[in-house]
């Protein structure tokens, strides 16, 4: 096995842990802040209009139904066409979407290139000149690698402009912000530029793949190929280390502290969470508050007064 195939080993590795340890880190944390904002989407029959179950006389003593289907719909809008950037900055949004649906193309064309891997090593052929299914993923793997680098590199590119142009938002850029956006862009030439010139159809990295999964020694088409597979290996590594894995925090934003509408009853997980939390002492500096005594003393006592 070559250098190269331990490092894309290592990525994945460093990636999975990342991004498991990050999981973990939100599901740890103590009780947000609900935000309590309606319409809330799972509101079956109230989302509409913008009502709760909260108008309900008597509401904890009756049943709550929910609509997951309109939840989820109302996820995918905001995941794959990023609704609330558009409504609120149309111009962030012109290259926001290609570049997150381009990601969203390369996920697939990875994705793609493991299943055409899988088939190879069981035997059945990947390629135009195939049988029906090995068609399918060969074309289906053309269609989402091309689309999925052209996008993501002109996002990143219509990004990395927006943010040294614009004048108000330059105040809020980071090193590490160009550097994320100049990294994208120069892993889709080298990429792009690889596959135009030595793997166009992509045969060449679904075998690298096979290789990775046998185990196997892999001959590399060229040096432009074995820098592709380095750098799209250090990416994969680097996505969960970096702010770029806000996706991790998608689910948790939505569903624990946008959309959670949990009623908080007497005995209940919730009101243990807060009792708990409520024992953590008071950092805060200032005469008008009780300094490193436990929040549930400072509210006994600002009630009382």
């Amino acid at each position: 096995m070559m250098v190269v195939q331990y490092v894309t080993y290592a990525s994945i590795a460093i990636a999975v842990i990342a991004m498991i340890a990050k999981a973990l880190r939100y599901l740890r944390a103590p009780t947000h802040f609900r935000w309590e904002l309606y319409p809330v989407p799972h509101e079956k029959g109230r989302a509409e209009y913008g009502g709760s179950y909260l108008e309900e006389l008597d509401w904890w003593s009756k049943p709550r139904h929910s609509d997951r289907i309109k939840e989820l719909k109302e996820m995918m809008s905001e995941i794959i066409l990023l609704k609330g950037v558009h409504h609120h900055n149309r111009k962030v949004w012109t290259f926001s979407f290609p570049f997150h649906f381009g990601l969203y193309c390369c996920i697939g064309w990875l994705m793609l290139l493991l299943l055409g891997s899988v088939l190879e090593l069981a035997d059945i052929t990947v390629s135009a000149q195939a049988g029906a299914l090995g068609q399918i993923v060969h074309y289906l793997t053309i269609i989402f690698g091309y689309a999925g680098l052209l996008l993501s590199g002109i996002g990143t590119l219509g990004l990395l402009m927006w943010r040294i142009t614009d004048q108000n938002q330059r105040a809020y850029n980071t090193p590490a912000e160009y550097m994320n956006l100049i990294f994208f862009d120069i892993l889709v030439i080298v990429a792009l530029a690889s596959h135009f010139t030595l793997d166009p159809s992509f045969a060449s990295i679904r075998g690298y793949v096979g290789s990775l999964i046998s185990l196997s020694a892999f001959e590399m088409p060229g040096t432009l190929f074995t820098v592709e597979v380095v750098l799209i290996s250090l990416m994969i590594m680097y996505i969960p280390l970096s702010r770029m894995s806000h996706f991790v925090a998608k689910y948790f934003l939505y569903h624990a502290v946008r959309w959670n509408d949990e009623p908080n009853f007497r005995g209940s997980d919730i009101e243990a969470s807060i009792l708990k939390l409520l024992q953590n002492k008071v950092g805060w500096k200032g005469s008008h508050i009780q300094t490193g005594q436990p929040w549930s003393e400072v509210v006994r006592e600002t009630k009382n007064e």
